[in-house]
């Protein structure tokens, strides 16, 4: 089981990499550093209230999306999954787009 400063972590670099932003940008935008970012994504310091708060408004979601789990166990359970969802997220719309078409595709095939 994750632990929850790793989930938050992960959550944050999930929703970070939907927007296309690096760990500088995020941490520009919170005025905070890089490094900070990336220590928080992986679960290496705890979060104060107010840093998920300004996190969050930066990312433009509620806290309440970094904070929730109960939707999310699978993707913790299945470390690829999650992966995927971050190869993909790091691609452009149109690439996505592709993607979606070409895995949506595959999965009509097989069930043929």
């Amino acid at each position: 089981m994750v632990n929850v400063t790793e989930h938050i972590g992960a959550k944050i670099r999930l929703y970070r990499l939907a927007k296309k932003w690096t760990q500088e940008q995020l941490a520009e935008a919170i005025s905070s550093t890089g490094s900070y970012i990336g220590q928080l994504e992986r679960g290496e310091k705890n979060f104060r209230i107010q840093t998920l708060v300004k996190i969050a408004d930066a990312l433009d979601i509620s806290i309440f999306a970094l904070l929730e789990n109960e939707s999310d166990e699978y993707l913790y359970q299945k470390a690829w999954v999650w992966e995927s969802l971050t190869l993909i997220l790091q691609q452009s719309e149109t690439k996505q787009r592709k993607i979606y078409r070409v895995l949506r595709e595959m999965l009509a095939e097989e069930n043929e």
